[in-house]
């Protein structure tokens, strides 16, 4: 007889087996906790948390597959209906395992395996929501770091250091032409200004020493 890859086997073969973990999850399902050995607590514990996680998912396939384990219908409707309700915000660790000492007669060890079915306590909710926060926001930052380089790469490449400088240029010839324009206006008025002035004295001058000449010749 092949011999089990972990751990002894419970009963004479691999479908005894099968057979006492189903009776058990099924009445662990069915009272929410039982009283058995540590070593079948130990060997429970695995395969009514799978049930559990089936139950979870709540489609048809899930059902059938629990359905060829626990052959109680009942049972699989209370496990898909209540049970997979009361733990719907756990991701794990549906069962407790609690040691209650020897048994009397054969002083086999033994322990309470029980179903959590208590409601997730504020402070994992607060951690959970948590580190739901912390993955959605993850991506963020990497994004921006990219955007952020290809804007650095993008700054310091050949072709934005030109289209910089003609964008300058651009800039400063509309300055140059408007200090031009406002400037030249200043100009001129200053040019005619003072033509008029240096004529006038001249004209003037000469009359008058044209006028005193006859009076000296006479």
């Amino acid at each position: 007889m092949p011999t089990p890859t972990k751990g002894k086997r419970l009963g004479g073969g691999a479908s005894h087996e099968r057979l006492m973990l189903a009776n058990l999850s099924a009445a662990l399902f069915e009272h929410k906790r039982i009283t058995t050995t540590v070593t079948k607590a130990k060997r429970l514990r695995p395969f009514a948390e799978r049930m559990v996680t089936f139950a979870k998912r709540g489609d048809l396939t899930s059902r059938r597959r629990v359905l060829a384990q626990i052959r109680d219908k009942s049972i699989v409707h209370e496990l898909f209906t209540d049970i997979a309700s009361a733990v719907e915000g756990r991701d794990g660790g549906y069962t407790r395992i609690t040691k209650i000492g020897n048994r009397k007669g054969d002083n086999a060890p033994m322990a309470v395996i029980e179903l959590i079915l208590d409601p997730v306590s504020a402070k994992q909710a607060t951690v959970a929501e948590a580190e739901t926060a912390t993955k959605s926001a993850a991506p963020a930052p990497v994004a921006e770091s990219a955007d952020s380089g290809d804007s650095a790469e993008s700054a310091d490449s050949p072709e934005s250091a030109d289209s910089a400088t003609s964008a300058d240029s651009a800039d400063e010839a509309p300055a140059k032409d408007e200090t031009a324009a406002a400037e030249a206006p200043a100009e001129a008025p200053a040019v005619d200004a003072d033509a008029p002035a240096a004529e006038a004295p001249a004209v003037d001058v000469e009359k008058g020493n044209e006028e005193d000449e006859p009076e000296k010749k006479a």
